[in-house]
């Protein structure tokens, strides 16, 4: 086929690490966080030295710059995948340094601009986002489809970060509706209203506590609220993706935005960090009270839901906090019953069924021991973390946690965000060496040891090598040890022959 360029383009300088042209048409894009706030300029001279040994087809700087490095026809070197990069347009953005790697918003809103011109060019009128790496790599799109894909599904990164990561199902929906194709990125059908539904609308229970449980990040955890609370009122009020505010993004929560952008109705903005709001609550005189909270700039469900919390401590009716006695509570029942008291809430059944949601979740493992503390960590033993039946306990203590995985083999130690911090030691594989192996990709890593955790020594050439030891290590399920002694190579990634 014939391929093209973006004409968003502001600047090009064209990398020599790429792999020539693809092997496969375009029918996936994926989006990356650089961990920098970085220009088009600075990206492109990062990708112009040899010994980077990486680029991408595009970059969109912190100003919402569009870079080009690799033209649309040729394989990137992005996603520590072949397979993907080959069908894959990637595109690097500018982000925050540290997790969960926020990109701003003029960088977000020219992704979306850079993914629909893509599409359109490459003849598709829908974007699909999946969530799940085994759907995705399994599915085959049809001839209008593109799929989004994420370089954490092929090595151990946290790449797009979880800012982007949450957004995805976002990313799709809106360019899809722009596309106008009349789907809603997820395989199903917008409404006659073309409203935006939230990443969350249609999950299940578990997979809403899941997705809202990654966004408690670090950061968001130092608020003085019980982190268990802030997310049972979202489990409880987006109704599992069947409600109002599920469907259209409305401000419950004391957002400045929407999803689809849209300011809460009747607030007014400082354009710093204040939001007020005029309530249906009467003071004695008859005025209507006004709350006032101060809280971060988040303009999205996603964003906002563990700044909730903030909203909560910071509203006020005049100079009367209107959730006193909230902050620093350790005690998750008094915490909504405080919220309830302060006229958040006039549901008679509000304190059970909140209560009732952080039980059966398990809510309370996101809490903050005191205010300003350190988050509980919970330590999960289990064989894989999909795996949840079989799990043989959660464990404050790692020590106690890794004791119990020594003690039953097979198992791995996860922590609260599905990534595994303890693995014992393999024995020796039971493989019968010298054997040979053919190196069939071209950007297959040889490495001074076994793992990823040794530096890298060359791309192995094309062609057929003696293996004559055989080991363990990170970032592959075995190594070889190649016969020359130059180094090490993943047999994940080689023919036996």
């Amino acid at each position: 086929m014939g391929y093209t360029n973006s004409k968003m383009v502001a600047y090009t300088k064209l990398s020599p690490n790429h792999s020539g042209q693809r092997t496969h048409s375009i029918d996936r894009i994926t989006p990356h966080c650089v961990v920098g706030q970085c220009t088009a300029e600075g990206l492109g001279d990062w990708f112009a030295k040899s010994s980077t040994q990486a680029s991408s087809n595009y970059g969109i700087d912190k100003d919402g710059r569009v870079g080009m490095y690799v033209e649309e026809k040729n394989r990137s070197w992005c996603s520590s995948s072949n397979a993907n990069d080959q069908r894959a347009i990637t595109i690097e953005c500018a982000s925050d340094t540290t997790e969960p790697y926020a990109f701003r918003d003029i960088v977000y809103k020219t992704l979306i601009k850079l993914c629909v011109d893509i599409c359109k060019r490459n003849g598709k009128n829908k974007l699909l986002w999946f969530g799940d790496k085994d759907k995705t790599l399994n599915y085959t799109p049809k001839s209008g489809e593109m799929i989004l894909t994420v370089h954490r599904w092929f090595a151990n990164k946290s790449c797009p970060g979880n800012w982007m990561y949450a957004r995805m199902g976002d990313l799709a929906e809106k360019v899809t509706a722009q596309l106008g194709s009349g789907t809603d990125g997820k395989g199903g059908t917008t409404t006659a209203q073309g409203t935006q539904a939230s990443s969350f609308a249609g999950k299940s229970e578990s997979d809403v506590v899941k997705s809202v449980g990654t966004l408690f990040t670090a950061d968001q955890k130092k608020t003085s609220i019980l982190a268990s609370v802030s997310m049972a009122q979202f489990i409880l009020e987006s109704g599992y993706g069947k409600s109002e505010l599920a469907q259209n993004a409305n401000n419950v929560f004391g957002m400045k935005c929407s999803l689809s952008g849209n300011t809460w109705s009747g607030s007014s903005w400082d354009g710093k960090s204040v939001y007020t709001k005029q309530t249906k609550e009467q003071n004695n005189d008859g005025s209507y009270a006004t709350i006032t909270a101060e809280f971060r700039k988040y303009k999205c469900v996603e964003d906002s839901i563990a700044d909730h919390s903030a909203y909560l401590l910071g509203a006020r009716n005049g100079s009367k906090a209107r959730y006193d006695g909230l902050k620093g509570c350790t005690d998750y029942k008094k915490a909504v019953q405080t919220i309830k008291d302060g006229g958040y809430a006039t549901s008679l059944t509000y304190v059970e069924k909140l209560c009732s949601i952080i039980e059966k979740w398990k809510l309370t493992n996101y809490d903050v021991k005191d205010s300003g503390g350190e988050a509980v960590r919970w330590y999960r033993v289990r064989k894989s973390w999909a795996d949840s039946k079989s799990q043989k306990g959660a464990y404050k203590v790692l020590a106690n946690a890794k004791k119990c995985v020594d003690q039953n083999p097979g198992y791995k130690v996860f922590d609260a965000d599905g990534k595994m911090v303890y693995e014992p030691k393999a024995a020796e594989p039971a493989v019968k060496v010298p054997f040979l192996v053919r190196v069939k990709i071209s950007d297959l890593n040889i490495r001074k040891g076994p793992g990823t955790n040794y530096d890298r020594v060359q791309f192995c050439p094309l062609g057929v090598y003696t293996v004559v030891a055989t080991s363990s290590g990170a970032g592959a399920s075995l190594w070889g040890k190649l016969k020359s002694g130059i180094g090490w190579l993943s047999l994940d990634y080689v023919q036996r022959v």
